[in-house]
């Protein structure tokens, strides 16, 4: 029988203490730990060695601000853009490790750390395919389609297909996973590949909107209640855990969750247990939580207003989506894709783009992402009724949009709810639909926003992320 050799695993650290601690608990954890004092030292090992993880201080002396740090990093990645790396750091240097990870690093921990945790941490690190973080490398989008089911998200850059390759591997597990991108990247649409392509596909997948639940409903709202547990408790009621039993729980704006529900929802994922509110015992959750945000919750963490204990529950995988401007090759297909399915919803008949139009929407910045880019195509189709969009389509379409006075949307002849629509809808794009952003803009609170979107008929462009990632 072959048994395979263990991981070997390379620690750099200019402090002697650390290289033993690590090394030793990864040698109790059955892996090969190799040992370097710094930057040079670990590169010559590197150029001589067969690694699969690297585990990397941030700082080097107490000096250094941590740009020796990020050197080794770019210096590893150009070297060996197959290797992944697990930043080590201090809370108080926790933007230099958010730094490295958009820099290519696979994740990071800090200093004091938990045995427990890092090692998980490792494992997982391990278990992803590292070949997936280099950029010559990893399979193609059509190898990708005939594996998994990732029809709802469209694109082949290179970051995406790194994306989606690492969503392959851990939808299998039972893995928690943090989706981390900016607003209108496509987190839920990576939350619903997760779970699509996952074993647990044929139960529920639970959405929750975490910005949109009142600390007072909160226990009620996740975990359910009983007859009587309040006032207006008339009936038993299931809570969100409970429906998803089985299935996936995915979390959405985690990082507006409040410190106090915080506490909650981490006796949930730490016991597997939670209870209804009223109930004298407590049920057995089998969920797999997918949670994500457009905040950084390290920096959240390092401010205090989001738990570590928390943090670690969630972070296990972390996938980041690449901004639109990071995959701008990617914008003539979603453009494409985009008007085909708004025009087949308004009944419009086959549109087409002009090469010219196409090259002109590449060019742009899209500061809203894929979420920006369908709302500048469904409001441009709308307003030129026509089979074909060139470039003058769009200019003209932005320059009316950006005429309209709000001081004079009383007297043009619209009704109090189109002009209350129109504002919201303005709002959106103004803030590229962060939903924070748009409620004190309007002077309202997320949950009568959110009602507002609900009537409007906006909740699908406000809440979700657009066709893509």
């Amino acid at each position: 029988m072959h048994i395979s050799p263990p991981a070997r695993i390379l620690v750099v650290d200019d402090d002697g203490a650390v290289l033993v601690s690590l090394a030793l608990l990864l040698k109790q954890s059955g892996f090969e730990p190799l040992r370097a004092a710094g930057a040079s030292e670990a590169l010559d090992l590197l150029a001589r060695e067969s690694v699969d993880l690297v585990l990397q201080d941030m700082n080097f002396s107490p000096q250094t601000s941590g740009e020796e740090g990020l050197a080794l990093l770019a210096q590893i990645r150009e070297r060996h853009p197959a290797l992944p790396v697990l930043l080590m750091t201090a809370w108080g240097s926790i933007g230099l490790a958010v730094a490295g990870i958009k820099a290519g690093a696979a994740n990071f921990f800090t200093k004091p750390w938990d045995n427990a945790q890092l090692i998980e941490l490792v494992r997982a690190t391990l278990e992803l395919n590292p070949n997936l973080n280099s950029p010559a490398s990893g399979p193609s989008r059509r190898a990708l389609d005939e594996q998994f089911d990732f029809a709802d998200i469209v694109g082949e850059h290179p970051k995406l297909l790194r994306v989606l390759a690492t969503i392959g591997q851990v939808a299998r597990t039972r893995a928690p996973v943090l989706i981390l991108g900016e607003s209108g990247t496509g987190k839920e649409l990576v939350a619903d590949a997760i779970h699509r392509n996952s074993p647990r596909a044929s139960q529920a997948l639970v959405k929750i909107n975490m910005g949109a639940i009142t600390s007072s409903l909160f226990e009620s709202e996740l975990f359910g209640h009983v007859r009587g547990a309040f006032t207006d408790a008339r009936a038993d009621r299931k809570g969100h855990v409970a429906s998803a039993e089985g299935g996936t729980l995915f979390l959405d704006e985690i990082g507006e969750l409040n410190r106090g529900d915080q506490v909650k929802l981490l006796r949930v994922l730490q016991d597997g247990r939670y209870q209804p509110v009223g109930a004298s015992r407590s049920e057995q959750a089998d969920v797999r939580v997918v949670s994500a945000t457009n905040r950084e919750l390290a920096e959240l963490v390092a401010a205090g207003e989001f738990r570590e204990d928390l943090f670690y529950r969630l972070n296990l995988i972390t996938i980041r989506l690449p901004p639109l401007r990071e995959r701008r090759s990617d914008i003539a297909l979603l453009a494409r894709h985009i008007v085909a399915r708004v025009a087949a919803s308004y009944g419009l008949g086959e549109v087409t783009l002009t090469s010219q139009a196409l090259e002109w929407l590449a060019a742009q910045p899209w500061p809203g992402n894929i979420r920006q880019l369908r709302q500048t195509l469904e409001r441009t189709l709308l307003l030129v009724d026509k089979a074909q969009l060139t470039q003058a389509d769009f200019v003209a379409a932005g320059q009316a949009d950006d005429a309209v006075d709000t001081t004079r949307l009383g007297v043009d002849g619209m009704t109090l709810e189109q002009v209350e629509r129109h504002m919201i809808e303005r709002a959106l794009s103004q803030h590229t639909g962060n939903i924070s952003r748009v409620a004190r803009a309007l002077g309202l609170s997320r949950t009568a926003l959110y009602r507002r979107l609900e009537r409007h008929g906006l909740g699908e462009s406000g809440d979700q992320a657009e066709e893509g990632a």
